[in-house]
């Protein structure tokens, strides 16, 4: 697991400095704090930065293939699982040098170009570079569990792992890009292809990109998820092989040359992970879990029963300070604007678990596989019930539960929020349950010459646009596929590589083996969400293994009480951010609608915790970036 950076002089007459490509470079150290390397010529520079997890000795980056032409040269950034049984086969046709699953990738590549694609199980971002024909190779995983950045400016092609790398380049002038912005505060983070910067592009998951001295060619796909192929044969058929497959899936992510272990909530996909794990490992397995003061949203207690059931080391960190006062820290490692508020825990509980281990893996990808979110069930029965309630008669029952006591509480939250998004479009039910800002609120928050510069609101197309795009015939699997396009890899993903990267930790997914997620899309849909039950498939297999309590546990999600922090703990001190006139003055925000969303929260006549979470979350990035008044080892009480 590392960190690269790359140039190319596409003119043909400038070529690399070493300087500035170790300057980019250097900004990754966190994500490879073990070793680095350069590889540089007339036209390219590659630099890498090494977490060692595999041939601790032999599988040091940039590497060329020079047991044989030495005409490539690889930098990557992941893990290929399947590596062993590649190298058997190639072996007959190559000589390696290295124990390492670079090499393998590197023979592979020398034989298949980008076909070598279709044959790689694991998760990975690459850049290789061709010295004989002058032509680079970009790609990412299927499921876009690693990143990959680039940008074309002044006859030079960049690229790296963060933003932060290309940011390094003096070429780069960063410019907010508006349509990225309403997206963000629609979606809790930027889509792909987009970055919040102008001209700067995220390879999105599942593509490629070839690039040479005539310019940048059009990214291709090279694997689709499919929902249209259904399973034919019955529930416990398709019980045993997940099972089968989850099982081979956690094998091939335990193989490592330091120490590993596994993140465990007390949840159904956690469980599971540590379950398999457990029946694999000659040795107890360690699992790590966070605790908060707030029992409603910590998830130690739950998890002590699967710790116990599968005999692990377990620890628990309890997480006593103000956890916020990071929050500049963890936004500078995200470089863009991010407002999904359970990067905080992640953040902490990666950083506890580096102290331990180096590799953890963890239950990610279960919820878009199995339908396991909350928003799933709502969407579920808005199809059934749109057909005989009316909207308003749903309406005027969110109104009535705000007025209940303890209309704080989550599940009660989660009532209100279903009853107001009920619509008889699924997806407008599923965009209103998903969104943070809606078109209107948006139109109200944005200055009028802010707004001038965006053609149109694009988040709903966007987001129907995704669910559309899979051919899917029933509309929640168009939903489930959306999330497999957007929500995974463009927020969750993106939480966990920079909450474990930040910390020099590897994370590995099981749930996210595209073996497993290929045959949960074929699955009905009835079988994931059932009646009041989401999971339902994965819940009767895991039946054979796990606890009934866990089974039963509703789910909670990682999530903070950000509603009650700006309410109290972090009210004056957003308050004095958000209206501080060097926000006002950037034109972006109507500061009136802001003072309101406040007053509103405050005096708990409306609920924008994650709305004012997303503006919170802006004006520190813009404080780091754009400004540069802040630095990431400020704390937020003393800003």
């Amino acid at each position: 697991m590392c960190g690269f950076a790359g140039l190319l002089d596409l003119s043909g007459h400038r070529p690399p400095q070493r300087e500035v490509l170790k300057k980019m470079t250097f900004t990754l150290v966190h994500r490879g704090p073990d070793n680095e390397g350069y590889y540089l010529d007339q036209h390219a520079g590659l630099g890498f930065r090494r977490l060692a997890i595999i041939d601790l000795a032999g599988g040091n980056q940039p590497m060329a293939n020079d047991s044989e032409d030495g005409r490539y040269v690889i930098v990557f950034n992941g893990e290929i699982y399947n590596f062993s049984e590649l190298r058997r086969d190639l072996e007959s046709r190559h000589r390696f040098s290295t124990k390492s699953d670079t090499e393998v990738l590197l023979h592979l590549f020398e034989e298949k170009k980008e076909k070598c694609l279709q044959e790689l199980v694991g998760m990975f971002a690459l850049a290789i570079w061709d010295k004989k024909d002058r032509r680079l190779f970009l790609a990412r995983d299927r499921l876009g569990k690693k990143p990959l950045y680039y940008t074309q400016t002044n006859g030079r092609f960049l690229f790296a792992s963060e933003i932060k790398a290309l940011l390094e380049h003096p070429d780069i002038h960063p410019e907010i890009d508006p349509r990225a912005l309403d997206l963000y505060l629609a979606f809790q983070a930027v889509p792909s292809p987009l970055t919040i910067y102008k001209g700067i592009k995220r390879l999105p998951p599942a593509n490629f990109l070839w690039i040479d001295q005539k310019g940048v060619g059009e990214p291709q796909s090279y694997w689709r998820l499919d929902f249209t192929r259904k399973f034919n044969g019955s529930p416990q058929d398709a019980q045993a092989r997940i099972l089968e497959l989850l099982k081979t899936a956690t094998a091939q992510r335990m193989i490592s040359d330091v120490p590993l272990g596994a993140f465990l909530s007390g949840g159904i996909d956690s469980g599971l992970v540590v379950a398999m794990m457990a029946e694999a490992s000659p040795t107890p397995v360690k699992t790590f879990t966070i605790a908060f003061n707030e029992k409603e949203f910590s998830e130690a207690e739950t998890a002590r029963q699967p710790a116990r059931c599968f005999a692990t080391e377990h620890q628990e960190f309890l997480v006593q300070a103000n956890m916020t006062d990071a929050l500049p820290k963890i936004l500078w490692h995200y470089d863009q604007p991010f407002a999904d508020p359970s990067a905080l825990p992640s953040y902490f509980v990666a950083k506890e678990t580096r102290r331990a281990v180096t590799v953890a893996l963890n239950g990610d990808g279960g919820d878009e596989a199995f339908g396991g979110y909350l928003r799933y069930l709502g969407d579920y029965w808005s199809l059934q019930l749109s057909r005989q309630l009316p909207i308003a008669t749903a309406h005027w029952g969110a109104r009535a539960l705000r007025r209940l006591p303890g209309s704080d509480s989550r599940t009660l939250q989660y009532a209100i929020r279903l009853a107001e998004a009920l619509h008889p479009n699924v997806f407008e039910t599923n965009f209103r349950l998903f969104c943070y800002f809606n078109p209107d609120q948006r139109r109200e928050l944005y200055q009028t010459a802010w707004m001038s510069q965006l053609d149109h609101l694009a988040a709903r197309e966007h987001s129907e646009t995704l669910a559309r795009r899979s051919a899917a015939e029933h509309p929640m699997d168009q939903i489930l596929a959306a999330d497999y396009h957007g929500y995974l890899p463009d927020c969750l993903l993106v939480k966990m590589d920079i909450a474990s990267m930040s910390n020099s930790l590897e994370t590995r997914s099981p749930f996210l083996d595209h073996r497993l997620v290929e045959f949960a899309a074929c699955l009905p849909f009835e079988w994931k969400v059932k009646g009041l039950t989401t999971k339902w498939i994965l819940r009767q297999a895991a039946a054979k293994i796990l606890p009934k309590e866990i089974l039963s546990r509703r789910k909670t999600g990682f999530g903070v009480p950000v509603h009650r922090w700006f309410r109290c703990d972090l009210k004056n001190q957003t308050e004095r951010l958000l209206l501080d006139p060097k926000a006002a003055s950037r034109r972006y925000f109507n500061n009136e609608r802001v003072r309101r969303l406040l007053l509103e929260h405050s005096e708990g006549r409306k609920n924008h915790g994650y709305r004012l979470w997303a503006l919170l979350c802006f004006e520190i990035w813009h404080r780091l970036y754009i400004d540069k008044t802040l630095k990431p080892s400020d704390c937020l009480s003393t800003i």
